[in-house]
């Protein structure tokens, strides 16, 4: 395994400046601090730490891209593997752009397991462990099955936080475009806060997989 000196200097020999001062612009934390790496050369490195994970655990995260790379590495974990090390993660996650990467593969075999880890995320005080419980179910659990389940999660959600919001709308916004009629009777049954019903149809309506007369109907639904 390489030292975390090695590891910063093989981070820095992959940055680019001008991507530097744009990922931190998007970030929108001045506290985060930014090496400039882009993201497919984070998931080569990924790949060549794969395996590695309690190695890199034991580094510091004083950087955004070393926070990210134990995420990228994570998601190459067996099921086993990241449940041992998955609440660890989770509380390093502190941005949107971190959280919206890290989606474990082995979840999508694994939902039935999952689904108590995902509620107690959801009820986590944590701004940024709320939304990684909503983009997880974004990306495993927008399934005809599991739709029961992701409604149950958007009314228990607390979507006062802007963050929390934006990935409530976003998992709303995917259930329309998969599962229209569903989703509609989930924005009529008023169970998201009036911030997140707005931003869930502005998503949607974004989505060339929705008709015109479907993105009139929405509009329509706005409060």
């Amino acid at each position: 395994m390489t030292t975390y000196e090695e590891l910063l200097a093989e981070l820095n020999a992959l940055a680019d400046e001008k991507y530097r001062i744009f990922q931190a612009k998007l970030l929108k934390n001045d506290a985060i601090r930014v090496i400039g790496v882009r993201m497919p050369a984070l998931r080569r490195l990924a790949r060549k730490y794969r395996g590695e994970i309690d190695g890199l655990l034991a580094f510091p995260d004083e950087y955004y891209e070393v926070t990210m790379l134990k995420c990228a590495v994570a998601c190459f974990l067996s099921y086993t593997e990241l449940a041992a090390v998955l609440d660890r993660l989770v509380g390093l996650l502190d941005n949107w752009a971190t959280c919206d990467m890290f989606a474990p593969a082995c979840i999508a075999r694994h939902r039935d397991l999952f689904r108590p880890k995902l509620l107690g995320y959801l009820a986590d005080d944590r701004v940024f462990v709320r939304r990684f419980a909503l983009t997880t179910l974004l990306h495993f659990y927008v399934t005809e099955e599991w739709l029961p389940f992701v409604g149950e999660c958007l009314e228990k959600a607390d979507t006062q936080e802007y963050y929390v919001s934006m990935a409530a709308a976003w998992l709303t916004a995917e259930v329309l475009v998969k599962f229209y009629d569903t989703g509609v009777t989930l924005l009529k049954n008023g169970v998201l806060s009036r911030e997140t019903h707005n931003r869930a149809i502005r998503k949607a309506c974004e989505s060339y997989r929705l008709s015109a007369e479907q993105k009139a109907a929405l509009r329509a639904m706005r409060r």
